[in-house]
């Protein structure tokens, strides 16, 4: 590459290098609550909280005030974050990467690979806060779509776009209703989130209901029952702005 047009690409990168690190202290932790003096943030902002003796930060959520305090709550982990920590603000909301890379991973709550396949490096970053669609824009049901089991199909016949609830008690079946679904519908992707199920659960899914076949055009958000309340949530919203990524590429 020619002198002058490396010299061209660093001056257009100079008005977007960010040389400023504004970061706040850690005065108190109660229960899962961090309280901390700054940094400049708003509600929902995302913060990186370097806990003691440690260069890896946590993450962490902005979810309100006390007085000139700021509060945020950890996504995990919280051990080693004592007063005095440096909490750094990104100045961005959560938001996860998607991209067609994602069709038949397993990602954790929060959107990242947890199958051991390594990192999603391309996409498009999504703020998973997204305004529904208009209800006059959305489009009305009109067309089925194919479940791949004749019983739905014949008697209770679902429409693209439907919601529907399968309510159950444990152990009758909902979780193999699901893989058979997932297996055999006419969908080009299938976005499952599993929220709240046992660690035991997630692999018997996967392998057993789920197989390979379902996995190749599946994408995975799970954030089991021992992972944090606010991981929990996350997942939901992952997996939803997943599904809206896909819906826009028609």
């Amino acid at each position: 590459m020619p002198f002058q047009e490396k010299l061209t690409i660093l001056r257009d990168a100079v008005p977007t290098l960010d040389t400023i690190r504004i970061y706040g202290k850690v005065v108190q932790v109660v229960g899962l609550i961090v309280e901390s003096s700054g940094p400049s943030v708003a509600v929902g902002d995302i913060c990186k909280v370097y806990p003691r003796n440690s260069r890896q930060p946590y993450i962490a959520e902005v979810v309100g005030f006390r007085e000139d305090r700021v509060l945020t709550m950890p996504l995990g982990e919280m051990r080693g974050i004592a007063p005095g920590s440096d909490i750094v603000a990104t100045g961005e909301p959560f938001n996860v990467l998607v991209s067609p890379a994602m069709l038949g991973r397993v990602l954790n709550g929060l959107g990242e690979p947890m199958d051991g396949r390594g990192a999603i490096t391309s996409g498009e970053r999504l703020s998973v806060y997204q305004n529904p669609p208009h209800p006059l824009h959305r489009r009305r049901i009109t067309e089925p779509i194919t479940t791949g089991i004749r019983a739905i199909d014949g008697l209770l016949t679902l429409g693209k776009g439907q919601r529907v609830g399968i309510f159950a008690g444990s152990g009758v079946g909902k979780s193999t209703l699901l893989g058979m679904i997932a297996q055999n519908t006419n969908a080009d992707v299938n976005v499952i989130s599993l929220v709240g199920e046992r660690g035991r659960e997630v692999r018997d899914f996967i392998e057993k209901e789920l197989g390979e076949a379902g996995l190749r055009r599946s994408i995975l958000v799970v954030a089991t029952s021992d992972q944090p309340a606010l991981v929990r949530v996350k997942a939901a919203l992952v997996a939803t702005t997943i599904a809206e990524y896909f819906r826009e590429q028609g």
